[in-house]
């Protein structure tokens, strides 16, 4: 509460209400607030009630998915964790999550600790930041966090690999929260998405942090190095999806544009062609017999 307290005294969170929450149709605010008061966890994310709605929406998914597929344990990642506030939301979301659906969520924070390092080029797009932006406070938060979430340093292209290596198939990664601001560190940062596919859900929820920015095309920055991404794998697909602002109680916000699906087409579950079920029957009411209603989600 202190924390929402304090980010209400800010004009730029106004200014965002303003855009985002406030344009939208009054009844859905006007139910918000009741919500917000005696809403279960799942509702609140519903009416994104939760401190950065996209982890809360990305984390809860992951978290049923794993769920829906026999796992009890699902990994998220973030990359920039910066001074943590995002990596420290990311714990306080997960606690929530694990008892809503009673699956343990392993979570790993990726930084140098340094802050930003020097641009490649043009298509890191320089013109947004300095080299040191962004610096953490290494000790403060390493106390912080001990216990619930892991620290890991160095450049990508440096500890990414060692961590490749210690992936558990049976804790599978089901969201990545990409905040690296530059093309060239996102392109090292895809190259987890090229592993092995049992270490994904099939369907894992990535969040681009900074494609928002007017600056930004996909000629630089993350967009350039997703379009790269897709185009070099021929089974794993980063990509939008069409219809999921019509899915979302509340459309405005900048985060449903920066939610990808990466879809993991060589994983063996997309193979199952057999499951242990009744098969879908279509009701018809032109004709007098009860089908089987139930739609795939």
């Amino acid at each position: 509460m202190a924390y929402l307290l304090k980010r209400l005294s800010e004009g730029r969170i106004w200014r965002k209400l303003y855009r985002e929450r406030f344009s939208e149709p009054i009844h859905l605010n006007v139910i918000s607030f009741f919500v917000f008061l005696f809403g279960s966890f799942r509702k609140k994310v519903d009416y994104d009630l939760v401190l950065r709605p996209q982890q809360a929406f990305a984390i809860l998914s992951a978290a049923d998915r794993a769920k829906e597929q026999g796992f009890s344990r699902v990994s998220i990642l973030e990359f920039g964790v910066a001074n943590g506030a995002g990596l420290m939301n990311m714990i306080e979301i997960a606690n929530k999550v694990t008892k809503a659906t009673g699956v343990e969520i392993d979570i790993y924070g990726f930084d140098t600790g340094e802050g930003m390092p020097e641009p490649v080029d043009y298509r890191d797009h320089p013109e947004y930041y300095n080299v040191g932006d962004f610096p953490m406070n290494k000790e403060l938060l390493k106390r912080s966090i001990e216990g619930k979430a892991k620290l890991i340093f160095g450049t990508i292209d440096t500890s990414l690999p060692k961590f490749i290596e210690s992936l558990n198939e049976q804790a599978p990664i089901g969201f990545v929260s990409i905040d690296v601001d530059y093309y060239s560190s996102t392109t090292q940062v895809l190259d987890l998405f090229k592993t092995n596919a049992k270490n994904f859900l099939p369907l894992t929820y990535v969040y681009f942090d900074d494609i928002f920015m007017p600056h930004h095309n996909k000629k630089c920055g993350e967009l350039l190095a997703i379009d790269e991404f897709n185009n070099e794998m021929k089974y794993r697909e980063l990509s939008h999806h069409t219809f999921f602002i019509n899915e979302r109680l509340f459309k405005n916000a900048h985060w449903i544009k920066q939610l990808y699906y990466l879809h993991v087409l060589d994983h063996p579950h997309r193979f199952e062609t057999i499951r242990d079920r009744k098969a879908y029957v279509l009701d018809n009411p032109y004709l007098d017999f009860e089908g089987n209603k139930k739609q795939f989600d």
